[in-house]
């Protein structure tokens, strides 16, 4: 029996997952537990990136997942859920959102949401995982110079409530985990992921450290890695190994 997750609102925050893991470890919090900011001094995306959010214009926020029983080397199975969760709510109000590999939420080749994902373990097993989520709701305009950010208004035109789509996306995400760890289908999760995945049919341009070439998406292995087919054959990378070219 699931107790009930707490919620957690902040004006201003430096790292909403920062928060709810000094929050979890205080307190053991439920499952499915969430912090959510208006604003983010120091909200982060994968690596050394900063996610820019104009204040009360977007939806922050982390939630902490406690996946029992997960083997350390099936972790990525929290990134596809989530990844999925979102493109879920996303496809009632656009037609192109996808999964750009690992886990950005694209609408066609812009992108609209962002998430670091955080696993603790032990032994074996992951013990608990902190999702941390931004995605661009109301902000019409951005400073940062990221390359290509959009926000929901920006394509449909409409105004969306911050605390109403937090509600709805949290459904989709129980929705989705709950269903995986019930039926333990890794297959389908598997499918459903690359079915979703950003340039998954085609020939494309890359970058890695010898420079550029142009590729295919072939598969995403189970621990999460990109395998690309080349003129010259197979390669398999890492997330950050490889850079998208647009």
């Amino acid at each position: 029996m699931y107790k009930t997750p707490e919620v957690f609102y902040y004006d201003e925050l430096v790292s909403t997952s920062q928060k709810i893991k000094e929050l979890d470890s205080a307190r053991n919090l439920p499952e499915f537990s969430a912090v959510i900011a208006g604003y983010q001094t120091a909200g982060r995306g994968q690596g050394e990136n900063r996610w820019e959010s104009e204040k009360g214009k977007n939806l922050t926020f982390s939630l902490v997942l406690k996946p029992h029983g997960l083997e350390v080397p099936n972790h990525f199975r929290i990134t596809q859920v989530v990844s999925l969760a979102i493109i879920d709510w996303l496809n009632a109000h656009i037609k192109n959102a996808s999964i750009k590999w690992p886990n950005d939420i694209y609408a066609g080749d812009l992108k609209m949401v962002g998430m670091l994902i955080e696993n603790s373990l032990a032994g074996k097993e992951v013990v608990t995982s902190v999702v941390g989520i931004g995605l661009n709701l109301n902000q019409e305009k951005f400073i940062s110079g990221a390359p290509n950010p959009i926000s929901l208004k920006m394509i449909t035109g409409k105004e969306y409530d911050v605390e109403e789509v937090f509600q709805e996306c949290m459904q989709h995400i129980m929705s989705r985990y709950l269903h995986w760890l019930e039926n333990g289908d890794d297959e389908i999760l598997h499918r459903q992921y690359f079915q979703n995945l950003y340039r998954n049919n085609g020939v494309f341009l890359f970058r890695d450290n010898t420079g550029e070439f142009s590729a295919q998406i072939r598969e995403i292995e189970p621990d999460g890695h990109l395998v690309l087919e080349t003129s010259s054959g197979m390669k398999r990378f890492a997330f950050k190994e490889v850079e998208f070219l647009r």
